[in-house]
């Protein structure tokens, strides 16, 4: 009887042994690690769907504590409605995707803390909001962040500051908020006296290639006879090596009409083995028939054997998954870029469950990269390769549609564990293959995906 009650109690204790430790880690996996914080210290947020408001984030934090004040810097989604009401300082640095929406990353923080109805009289805050001026929503979620946080009781420390495309000027107004925050004096001339660290703040500190200069070495119309505009393949070498990974992003800096530097970003389709960047940019045409800034000096104006300044800039949220989990990769247009980067890299690493859904106009025209495509599925590299045309048939058929005729395999791809990487235009296809997700998985399962970062997205 005494061995019986024995028994009874161990297995008692390891139920409740086996209990607390589930507790402990649904607690872990729901509640982000608290930052550790000395009591005077500024925490510094991003939300950043392309790695510029990361880069800004760590650049304000470095210059805080320069001048002597601690700060912590955090991706938004690793934050609570808790831990914002009992910070004291607290900067937002926020880009916007699409037409108003939250970067991917902070998309859970607007769907929960930003409608907890939470209260933050005790924190002051600044927004740093980062936008382009040629969508309708500028700096959509960044304005509706500083909304948020004014109606939650917070008090503004300075007026939100809106950065369209990355301007020098107003990142500078930024600098200078900061410096007075540091409660530093810092006048126009003090900002003339630091002009160089302006590359931290336009460049992103530590790039090993900030605003170096490239060549142009190569270029090549990859779609002549197309009804779509003319789309060139581009190589650019560097005079010295230079790393990057899939999914990070060449900044290329041209002159705009009144002499100042203009930032324009392309999606990497190479990598460091190939011994250049390689990009695909379609040359664009304004409404009076002027080629676009950037598109126009790379595919037309500049010759071979130009110097391109460039900078590569991290871009984490989309690099390859580092394990071996199969990954389906969607994308349009010069989109193929950026998942050809990936692909190269999964190829390189003899992963061979990837499944490409690719769109473009026309078979006979519109096939950037067809070489690769092929190869890599001969080689088994490329286990499912899906290409729609949307002008082959009367009734347009776009790469959401082919997404949405292969449900149940995308059901089980997902259920393998995989990864959802798009890339391409943000109008229409990024936006349809989103609904169709959502009707094939549910939105709670495409939230999770988002999440666990399986889910992500490069566009443009």
């Amino acid at each position: 009887m005494m061995l019986r009650a024995c028994c009874a109690c161990a297995v008692v204790l390891a139920w409740l042994l086996l209990c607390l430790c589930a507790w402990q880690r649904y607690r872990r996996e729901r509640e982000p690690d608290a930052p550790a914080m000395a009591a005077n210290a500024v925490l510094v947020l991003h939300a950043s769907q392309s790695g510029m408001a990361a880069e800004l984030a760590q650049a304000s934090a470095r210059a805080l504590r320069q001048d002597g004040v601690p700060a912590h810097v955090a991706s938004l989604d690793r934050i609570d409605a808790r831990q914002l009401a009992n910070c004291s300082r607290a900067l937002f640095l926020a880009s916007t995707y699409g037409e108003g929406d939250p970067p991917d990353a902070a998309a859970a923080f607007a769907g929960t803390v930003m409608a907890s109805g939470a209260r933050l009289d005790g924190l002051r805050y600044a927004v740093l909001a980062l936008g382009d001026r040629s969508y309708a929503n500028f700096c959509g979620f960044g304005r509706r962040l500083a909304g948020w946080l004014q109606a939650s009781g917070a008090a503004a420390l300075f007026d939100t500051v809106e950065v369209d495309r990355g301007d020098p000027a107003a990142l500078r107004h930024w600098r200078r908020q900061l410096a007075m925050l540091a409660g530093r004096a810092d006048t126009a001339a003090d900002a003339d006296a630091d002009a160089d660290a302006d590359a931290d703040w336009t460049c992103g500190a530590g790039s090993q290639s900030s605003h170096a200069v490239w060549e142009l070495a190569e270029r090549v119309l990859v779609n002549p006879g197309s009804s779509g505009d003319p789309c060139y393949h581009l190589a650019l070498a560097p005079r010295t090596p230079v790393n990057w990974q899939a999914g990070d992003i060449a900044e290329i800096f041209v002159i705009g009409p009144g002499g100042e530097p203009v930032r324009r970003d392309y999606s990497i389709a190479s990598l460091p083995a190939d011994g250049a960047i390689h990009l695909l940019v379609r040359q664009r045409r304004m409404a009076d028939g002027r080629a676009g800034l950037g598109s126009g000096w790379l595919t037309a104006d500049a010759p071979l054997g130009a110097e391109v300044r460039l900078r590569i800039r991290a871009n984490p949220n989309f690099h390859t998954p580092a394990d071996d989990r199969p990954m389906i990769l969607i994308g349009n247009g010069t989109g193929i870029a950026g998942l050809r980067a990936h692909l190269k890299a999964r190829a390189h690493a003899g992963r061979r469950r990837n499944w490409l859904l690719f769109g473009e106009r026309h078979a006979a025209h519109d096939r950037p990269y067809a070489d690769d495509l092929e190869t890599w599925r001969s080689q088994g590299l490329i286990e499912r390769l899906d290409l729609v045309y949307s002008r082959e048939t009367a009734q347009r058929r776009y790469v959401q549609h082919a997404l949405a005729a292969a449900a149940d395999q995308v059901r089980a791809w997902i259920g393998a564990g995989a990864a959802v990487y798009v890339c391409g235009s943000a109008s229409g296809m990024a936006g349809g293959v989103d609904a169709v997700l959502r009707d094939i998985l549910g939105a709670p399962a495409l939230a999770k995906l988002t999440r666990e970062g399986r889910y992500r997205r490069d566009v443009y």
